[in-house]
């Protein structure tokens, strides 16, 4: 596999998306070309590097994880240094592929019919969630974003310092740290007419990494709540061929 060449037009749309994004103004009242995290950010973000293993994220090249989402085996891959995301979900009908490589976000259905798009409606989400699926609040450094402390919440008998995180180009989440193990506990993405909020459990210790192996996605969708139970994970350097469409 080799990755997709992208056509003039995609460049051009994905700059004027990026134009707009720019001239827009974040809810929190700061100028989205504004990047950087707050000093009490930068506090909670650092706090949760440390307690999730501190340093050994740094050497971090690759993610490689299987398991299961509703009951249906998935495999994903996600590039911890730079955009990429790829996931397969072993459907009824056959394995559903989609991805994102840092520019345009493609899919590959059961069918074998193929589509890409540099689209903003569908680069947008693709990469918040590319971001966000390398955790990328943890590498100020790295990624573009903007973070911001929303102060200390309680719920159901914990303690939660709370950080906006909007990745560059992304859209933004609220996560929830628990006060007490500064691990990462819960995710809201803002929207109508309801939040969409992510439960995060189940830690375990991977290699020098505490990691967490259950996400309850909540999006008031029809048949209630989404489970992704991780059963392996590895963290083998990224092939960047798997993060585009293959060639025709």
């Amino acid at each position: 596999m080799t990755p997709v060449r992208f056509v003039l037009t995609l460049g051009l749309t994905l700059v004027s998306a990026q134009a707009q994004a720019l001239g827009q103004t974040h809810a929190l009242g700061q100028p989205r070309a504004q990047q950087g995290y707050s000093r009490a950010a930068q506090r909670v973000l650092a706090q949760a590097r440390a307690a999730s293993g501190g340093a050994a994220w740094g050497y971090l090249r690759g993610w490689h994880e299987a398991g299961r989402r509703d009951g249906a085996p998935y495999e994903t891959w996600v590039d911890p240094l730079r955009y990429g995301l790829r996931t397969e979900i072993h459907e009824t009908a056959g394995v559903r592929v989609h991805g994102f490589n840092g520019l345009g976000a493609w899919q590959i259905a059961p069918s074998g019919v193929v589509s890409g798009t540099g689209d903003p409606a569908a680069v947008i989400p693709a990469r918040g969630e590319a971001f966000f699926a390398a955790n990328g609040f943890l590498f100020p450094g790295r990624f573009d974003a903007r973070g911001d402390y929303l102060g200390r919440r309680r719920r159901q008998g914990r303690d939660f310092d709370v950080v906006s995180v909007k990745p560059w180009g992304g859209p933004a989440r609220d996560l929830w740290f628990d006060s007490a193990t500064h691990l990462l506990a819960r995710a809201v993405t803002p929207g109508r007419p309801r939040p969409t909020t992510e439960e995060i459990s189940d830690y375990r210790r991977v290699g020098p990494l505490r990691v967490a192996f259950r996400f309850t996605l909540d999006d008031g969708a029809a048949g209630g709540a989404r489970v992704r139970q991780l059963e392996r994970l590895d963290f083998a350097p990224a092939d960047r061929s798997l993060f585009s469409l293959p060639r025709p």
